[in-house]
């Protein structure tokens, strides 16, 4: 890793074990995955054993500070830039995780998300460019080309995996939506539809809303695809979703 500032300053190398106890979780004592942060307190860890732990406590598992009392998941965010870290810092653990969810997928007999294959194929696109040695500086002119025709080929994730869901209203203090039937992304999250129903409700703030699965409050950066298998019973049924002022305004 080489000295900023300076450029005729010596670099030093670091080895990864130096810098393993920022990088990987506390609870699996793996490499993040999934990256997520408790934001009272700034800890990380990968995201389904930071769910799985908060099941069953409501504090931080590094610093032991109450995240909340009752609804803790909501503290809860996914931390790109860490993932982003990590992934360049560990070789071939981006690869393996894809990997893995591919082959998680084809075994339980179901189509592969756009989004992971779309990583997958870039992955190996770049490998094979290093391996054949024909990874080069572009030249600007190519790369400005390539940019207009990746936006050409923007589909708005309508090839990602997609979800079915109803949007229903359990509150007196709000109205109900004139089209509660949606379909979108597996990818997008409860703060995506939390913006949406302000914006169809014309609310001041989607903060004045929750949205809930079976009776329980969502955390804001849980996908679609998260709520349909951990907390929706009914697999083959459109997911069925409820909105109400927080509780803190009722």
């Amino acid at each position: 890793m080489a000295a900023l500032g300076n450029p005729e300053m010596l670099t030093r190398k670091i080895k990864l074990w130096d810098i393993n106890a920022h990088i990987t979780c506390r609870l699996c004592e793996g490499y993040l995955i999934d990256a997520t942060t408790v934001t009272e307190c700034l800890h990380t860890f990968c995201r389904s054993c930071l769910v799985k732990y908060l099941e069953e406590n409501n504090t931080c598992p590094t610093c032991r500070i109450v995240i909340h009392q009752s609804h803790p998941l909501q503290y809860i965010g996914h931390d790109r830039t860490m993932q982003d870290i990590v992934y360049k810092l560990v070789p071939g653990l981006q690869e393996a995780e894809m990997k893995k969810q591919r082959e998680f997928y084809q075994k339980l007999g179901m189509e592969v998300p756009g989004d992971i294959k779309g990583e997958l194929c870039n992955m190996k696109t770049h490998l094979d460019a290093q391996h054949n040695g024909d990874l080069k500086s572009e030249d600007p002119a190519n790369k400005e080309a390539g940019d207009e025709k990746a936006e050409e080929d923007n589909d708005y994730h309508r090839s990602d995996e997609q979800v079915s869901i109803c949007l229903e209203c359990n509150s007196s203090k709000l109205r109900g939506l004139k089209r509660k039937w949606i379909r979108c992304s597996a990818q997008a999250t409860v703060l995506h539809l939390k913006k949406f129903i302000a914006k169809k409700l014309n609310l001041t703030s989607f903060n004045e809303l929750d949205i809930l699965c079976n009776e329980e409050i969502l955390g804001k950066d849980h996908t679609l695809k998260f709520v349909v298998v951990t907390r929706w019973r009914f697999k083959k049924s459109p997911l069925l979703l409820h909105y109400r002022p927080k509780m803190d305004l009722l």
